[in-house]
């Protein structure tokens, strides 16, 4: 049953009973990321576990991170089987997204500080 826009074997429905966050920065990184999780094949040798679903559903400039890039390494796009270093980057990928998903408040909140103390251009005196 493969997906009709990626190729690839689809995505496992979510399931909350692999990951079970524990202690209190698990517990940040559960609020934040969710609990459920999914396994991403790419075809029926190649395969990541235990992706949260936050992490597969990530969105830049509308588009899907990890099934955008997937999708470019199919065998029948790149007429060719996947390096174990391509395969070892989705899953660098994947925490990598997860790391910035995790610092989202504080970068937001950083963000906020650095408008509130800007002076607008132009409105500086002279020196």
């Amino acid at each position: 049953m493969a997906d009709a826009d990626a190729g690839y074997v689809p995505v496992t429905p979510a399931r909350e009973d692999r990951y079970a966050p524990d202690g209190p920065a698990c517990a940040d990184a559960a609020k934040e990321l969710g609990v459920a999780t999914r396994d991403v094949f790419l075809n029926t040798d190649v395969f990541w576990r235990n992706i949260p679903d936050a992490m597969w559903d990530f969105h830049i400039g509308g588009y899907q991170v990890l099934k955008k890039w997937l999708s470019y390494r199919e065998d029948t796009v790149l007429g060719r089987d996947l390096t174990l270093d391509e395969a070892r980057h989705i899953t660098r990928t994947a925490r990598r997204l997860a790391a910035i998903r995790l610092t989202a408040p504080e970068l937001d909140a950083n963000y906020g500080a650095c408008v509130a103390a800007a002076v607008p251009l132009g409105s500086a005196s002279s020196q």
